[in-house]
């Protein structure tokens, strides 16, 4: 894991807000090319704002807050469902992407995920972000299918299910895995 990356638990309205404004800029910039300034803005509004966050935080969703030492990067959402842990959201500001905090994040879903004993991650990535497919796939997730989903004000989320099978790790006599 890079040791600059760090993760903080997102608990309260600050934090909420932090997050809303982050996700301003980084859904501007990522989506509007793929979807649109229409869906982005009102995904943004019903999904991304601060009452939509605690909302999302008060049925079990944990946001955190990734961090380059002191300089919020980014942030992410993850929810357990069952056997399985959902990658609700994954995003870092452009100027800190290929410096590894990608990967420290996904080895920390991985370990959340041991942690809530879930056997798999999943998650939707819109079926036009190719970048982050062809990514998500080098990683070792599959695609299981197509999702279309209506999410309201003439919108749908046209997306891919992906999957990755967390791999079994041998515990010591003392029950501890090598992480």
């Amino acid at each position: 894991m890079n040791p600059a990356t760090r993760f903080k638990v997102a608990n309260n309205p600050g934090d909420f807000a932090r997050i809303a404004q982050m996700a301003d800029i980084i859904w501007r910039e990522h989506y509007i090319p793929i979807i649109g300034k229409p869906q982005v803005d009102y995904m943004l509004e019903h999904f991304q704002s601060v009452p939509a966050i605690s909302l999302q935080v008060s049925e079990n969703m944990l946001y955190y807050i990734i961090m380059k030492q002191e300089i919020y990067i980014g942030y992410m959402a993850i929810q357990k469902r069952g056997r399985e842990l959902f990658l609700s959201k994954i995003y870092l500001f452009r100027e800190y992407r290929g410096e590894g905090h990608g990967k420290a994040a996904m080895e920390f879903i991985e370990e959340k995920a041991r942690e809530f004993e879930c056997d798999r991650i999943a998650l939707t990535v819109n079926k036009n972000n190719h970048l982050s497919i062809q990514a998500y796939l080098k990683m070792g997730f599959e695609n299981t299918g197509a999702l279309v989903t209506d999410i309201g004000g003439g919108f749908v989320m046209d997306d891919y299910r992906l999957v990755s099978i967390l791999k079994y790790r041998p515990c010591d006599a003392a029950g501890n895995s090598p992480v």
